[in-house]
């Protein structure tokens, strides 16, 4: 007798033979997505704003997987171009985008510049968009493909002194949840990963305010803040066969953060 474990396997979480695009993935959370991947199976095409990629480039090659970085500014729109045609010159497909490239300017809101505004916006909103658009045209012609965006406590609540950013990452879960509804029908799947309180060097600033860590800390019913490994799990369960059905969904990766 048939049974529904019959339709299952564990192979569904590998990334054997797949080839994924991660951005900003040479520093934090984005090294350590590229390294769960390379740890999956997969090959790697990383998008950094600058050069400083050897210990990343260290930790795949360690894996027995390809690499390739790709230094470009992804608020151009040109570059996002080029990055789509040097990662389909490089290994022909794209089976895996990861939005991880990301910027925050803290001011309080009656102190907030306009070029700061801009600046992050520019990177945080529509460098996912442009580059998930050009990508999702590889992917709608492969009949495949998983977009993860990366989206933030802050896309569920307000936060304080980060107005952009706030902005930002609520309309991240906005277009991940309007690619869905265009690209399911092309076997294509669009998820957002919302990270809690992580220890990386975009956070540095607050872990520096000990009243504030405190305070924070205070409120993750884990107890802790996450380091990039608690995120590992999750990327390459909504990059693989596993998460084939989901869609259009914001996860929240947070120590219990919202739940309070």
């Amino acid at each position: 007798m048939t049974t529904q474990l019959d339709n299952f396997s564990l192979d569904f979480f590998s990334l054997s033979g797949k080839v994924a695009i991660v951005t900003g993935g040479n520093t934090g959370l984005g090294q350590g997505y590229a390294a769960a991947f390379a740890k999956a199976g997969a090959d790697l095409f990383i998008v950094t704003y600058d050069n400083n990629w050897d210990e990343t480039r260290e930790l795949i090659e360690k894996q027995g997987r390809r690499v390739e970085f790709f230094q470009a500014d992804l608020t151009n729109r040109e570059a996002i171009k080029s990055v789509v045609a040097a990662c389909l010159d490089a290994y022909g497909r794209i089976d895996i985008l990861v939005n991880n490239a990301g910027t925050i300017r803290r001011a309080p809101l009656l102190e907030y510049k306009q070029e700061d505004w801009d600046a992050v916006m520019d990177i945080n909103l529509n460098s996912v968009y442009f580059l998930s658009q050009e990508v999702a045209k590889v992917m709608v012609e492969q009949k495949s493909g998983k977009i993860i965006n990366i989206a933030s406590m802050l896309s569920f609540q307000g936060g304080k002194f980060v107005p952009p950013y706030t902005a930002s990452k609520h309309a991240v879960a906005g277009i991940t949840r309007a690619f869905a509804n265009e690209l399911a029908q092309y076997g294509v799947q669009i998820n957002a990963i919302a990270p809690g309180y992580v220890e990386t060097a975009n956070t540095a600033p607050i872990r520096e305010d000990e009243e504030r860590k405190e305070e924070i800390t205070a409120r993750i019913p884990a107890g802790r803040w996450a380091t990039p490994a608690d995120l590992m799990g999750v990327v390459v369960f909504l990059a693989s066969k596993a998460s084939d059905y989901m869609n259009g969904h914001i996860l929240a990766v947070d120590g219990g953060w919202l739940a309070r």
